[in-house]
């Protein structure tokens, strides 16, 4: 039969502590790392499915517009009497000019993105404050 030589009323040893602690911190970045890979998934699937919808969307869209395109050169021409080669400039020149502006508007949209998990990033700054602070707390 074993004697338990501590009394219930002895503190721990620094080695106990320090396993408590690393233990302790152990289990927090486990959960930390596992939170992060929970975000980057949801984020990751969102991502897919937004892509599946935005590709198939703007190819089917691209063939409707370039038929509009045609059509209206054809209406122009048709109005006017201008040679079809200055019809299509004229069109074309004019899908150029909002093409641009398209693609300036989605580069401000893209600039916007923020691909860091902002949940983890302000739980691990929680951590490090909580693990200086009971570090400094068993110096004392």
């Amino acid at each position: 039969m074993a004697v338990n030589s501590a009394s219930p009323n002895s503190h721990p040893t620094l080695a106990q502590l320090v396993n408590g602690l690393m233990s302790d911190a152990t289990l927090l970045l486990h959960q930390e790392l596992a939170l992060a890979k929970h975000e980057l998934y949801e984020e990751a699937r969102k991502t897919k499915t937004a892509v599946a919808s935005l590709g198939a969307g703007i190819g089917i869209a691209a063939i409707g517009g370039l038929l509009l395109i045609i059509m209206l050169v054809h209406l122009v021409r048709a109005l006017t009497e201008w040679p079809l080669w200055i019809c299509y400039g004229m069109i074309g020149g004019i899908c150029a000019i909002a093409g641009v502006a398209l693609i300036y508007r989605g580069k401000q949209y893209i600039s916007q993105i923020d691909i860091v998990p902002q949940q983890t990033v302000e739980t691990m700054k929680e951590n490090v404050r909580w693990f200086r602070k009971k570090t400094a707390l068993r110096k004392i």
